[in-house]
This record gives C-alpha cells, sequence and structure tokens, in this order.
C-alpha cells in the first residue's frame, strides 16, 4: 500500500466540539498520527451532543475518525508530564481549549517554541490570541451574528443561521491549511512557524463579497430567503409537482431562458429585465413571471427545459435526498467505518489524489488508546493502573 503524505508525523491535540477536530481529522485522513487528549471519564464534550447515530453524536463520529483517544487529567501533575512527554516526540500541537486555558496548563506558545523549535503549535480561538475580545467565548452562531452573516441569511421578516457550523468549519479548514503550510516551511527552511487561526477572522473571510458590497454599496445585501441577494434569477421556483432551483449567471443565459422555457423570448430585452441589476431591482415581478410558467408545467418537464437551454439547475433535495444521491453512489464516495457502537458509513474526504487512499480508520471510545500510549513512553502496567486509580487517565 502506498504510504499516504503525513505518514510519519504525529500531532497531539487538545481538542473540543468542531474546529480543531475538523482540523485534525483531515490531518488524520493524510495520514497523520492524531493523538486527541480527552477528559477521563466523559471526553471531548461533543460526544454528547446528541444519540442519532446508534446512541453517538452525529458531531462526534463525523469529526473523530482515525484518531487515538488519550484520556488524562491535565490539571494534576501527573497528567501534565505525561502530555508534555508526548508534546516533546510530536510534530504538531493543536488545542482549541477555552480562552487562556493553554496558557495556564503550561502548554502556551510561547513556551513550546522555546521548548521544541521544530514544533508546529496551532491555536484556535473564538477572536483572536489578543484584541479587546481574547478572552471571550465564542461559538458558531455567536460569531455567525457578530460577522453579520445571520443578518444576511432568512427571509425579509426573519434572520436565519445557517443550517451548519460554518464558523467553525471555516476555522478548522485554515488551521488544517495553516498546519500544512506550516510543516511545509519547516521541510524545506528549517523553521517551524505557528498557527493562530479564529473562528472570527475565518469567516470574517468568507463575508468577504457581502462585506465589499455593504461597504461601496450603502446597503447590506437584502435577506431573500434561498434566492440570491445580488443575482436574478437565482433560487427555486415552484412547479405543479415540486421545486426546481434555477441558476441564471448572465444575459446570454437569460436570453436562452426567456426563448426556451418561458416561451417569450422578447421578455429577455424589457428594460425592467435585460441587465442583472434591472432583474434584482424587479425581483417580485420576475419571480412571478417566472412562476406563472414553471407552476403549469412539472419538476421533469421544467427540468428538460432548462437542459435544453443549458440553464444551471437542481432539485430542492432533503438530506434523505442528498443520502441516495447518484453522484455519491455512481463515483463509489461511500466507504464504511468502524465506531463504538457497530459499523456506519462515512464519505471519502473530498481532496482525491491520485494513486492513494486516504486513511478512514474507525473513531475511538474514550481513551480507548490511553493503555497503549503509555506503554509507548514506558510506563508499566503496575504505572497505568495507578494512574487509573488517581483518577489521572
Amino acid at each position: 500500500m502506498t504510504a499516504l503524505p503525513l505518514d510519519g508525523i504525529t500531532v497531539v491535540s487538545l481538542e473540543q466540539a468542531v474546529a480543531a477536530p475538523f482540523a485534525t481529522r483531515q490531518l488524520a485522513d493524510l495520514g497523520a498520527r492524531v493523538i486527541k487528549v480527552e477528559r477521563p471519564g466523559t471526553g471531548d464534550f461533543a460526544r454528547g451532543y446528541d444519540e442519532s447515530v446508534r446512541g453517538l453524536s452525529s458531531y462526534f463520529v463525523w469529526l473523530n475518525r482515525s484518531k487515538e483517544s488519550l484520556t488524562l487529567d491535565l490539571k494534576s501533575p501527573q497528567g501534565s508530564a505525561v502530555l508534555a512527554e508526548l508534546v516533546s516526540r510530536a510534530d504538531v500541537f493543536v488545542q482549541n481549549l477555552a480562552p487562556g486555558a493553554a496558557e495556564r496548563l503550561g502548554f502556551g506558545t510561547e513556551r513550546l517554541s522555546e521548548r521544541h523549535p521544530a514544533l508546529v503549535v496551532c491555536n484556535i480561538s473564538g477572536y483572536g490570541q489578543d484584541g479587546p475580545w481574547a478572552d471571550r467565548k465564542a461559538y458558531d452562531l455567536l460569531v455567525q451574528a457578530e460577522t453579520g452573516l445571520v443578518a444576511l441569511t432568512g427571509t425579509p421578516e426573519e434572520v436565519a443561521k445557517a443550517g451548519i457550523s460554518v464558523a467553525d468549519i471555516a476555522a478548522g479548514m485554515y488551521a488544517y491549511s495553516g498546519i500544512l503550510t506550516a510543516l511545509y516551511q519547516r521541510a524545506v527552511r528549517g523553521s517551524a512557524p505557528a498557527v493562530e487561526v479564529s473562528l472570527f477572522d475565518s469567516l470574517s473571510e468568507w463575508m468577504g463579497s457581502p462585506a465589499y458590497y455593504t461597504q461601496y454599496a450603502g446597503a447590506q445585501p437584502a435577506r431573500v430567503g434561498a434566492q440570491h441577494a445580488t443575482i436574478a434569477p437565482y433560487g427555486p421556483f415552484p412547479t405543479a409537482d415540486g421545486t426546481v432551483v434555477i441558476g441564471i449567471q448572465n444575459d446570454r443565459e437569460w436570453a436562452s431562458f426567456c426563448d426556451v422555457v418561458l416561451c417569450d423570448p422578447d421578455l429577455a430585452t424589457d428594460e425592467r429585465f435585460a441587465r442583472n441589476s434591472a432583474r434584482v431591482a424587479n425581483r417580485a415581478e420576475l419571480n412571478l413571471r417566472i412562476g406563472e410558467r414553471t407552476t403549469g408545467l412539472s419538476t421533469s418537464e421544467v427540468l428538460a427545459l432548462l437542459a435544453e437551454a443549458r440553464i444551471a439547475n437542481a432539485r430542492l433535495n432533503s438530506v434523505a435526498d442528498y443520502l441516495a444521491h447518484p453522484v455519491l453512489a455512481e463515483r463509489d464516495r461511500w466507504r464504511t467505518v468502524e465506531t463504538p457502537a457497530g459499523p456506519i458509513r462515512a464519505l471519502l474526504p473530498p481532496a482525491i489524489l491520485s494513486g492513494l487512499t486516504p486513511r478512514m480508520d474507525p473513531v475511538p471510545a474514550v481513551g480507548a488508546h490511553t493503555g497503549q500510549i503509555l506503554a509507548e513512553l514506558g510506563r508499566t502496567d503496575a504505572e497505568v493502573a495507578a494512574l487509573r486509580t488517581a483518577h489521572v487517565i
């Protein structure tokens, strides 16, 4: 079997919830050994978010396959000593604890970098390691609200959060790419820069388009539900038996849509709809005209006309529909991953590397690898038993 790109890289992670586990799971996908340090007994609190996956948390099984779980009481001298020993042997150290917690435990960036110059240290925070909000707790919805995302999402009458943890996911992606970049710099230049990522900065980057729009247009994009705030027609439209989603990107496509789908080619040059900005300004009337046509046709008929006009389209799927999607099935994207509650389906990572098969190892039970890891550090069975008795592990 061909070695994965990160074979031989060891990651020690004081991680919880979503952002850091998402970053480190992707490192594990590429072959890194990820040692996840958890609280004795309960472990990562994300294990208790829900019980939907055969009694396990949907978040946890998504984010923690292919990792080793080590339980440690880091407030005890013995637990702290074990972590220090692990870090001394690691290539990467990741943490997304509460503000200031890593420093109080003796595992802050400055101290670790002094002791281990080749160690890549990655800190994930809510609002950054410095600044006026450095000590402020940050959860995904709160960051969505602070960056203005919630104000853009929903209907004119009511705001809505994004349906997934976008701030956490964004931070996890930047942490992942930042760690890879730091490992590359270490390899080619010999130095290991620290990586700092915040949920706020990460989602701020994703807010780039509406931020520029608001700053220079003088008003933020409107909340228009599932439609696009600044492109029209772009969104869901009713049919006789369902809903289709239509995406028109330019005036050439608009002309084709008017001709083939609406059977009204003159509408393409109507001054109310001839340019995208005009279509956005007259969205209500535009949507009414399109809806009058699509509601008289079945979904399959509308989709056929859209295909003939070469207009991008989609069905408005439920999550259950998505799980049965032919693109996933016919491209063989599903695999089986073991968990403490039995096998589950899991999707392959999105980045396909030619000739390489990503790692898809089990989701660990709390502390499943504690004994094995301590044995690697030279602890005897009696010493491990003593640590268990003292609730250090």
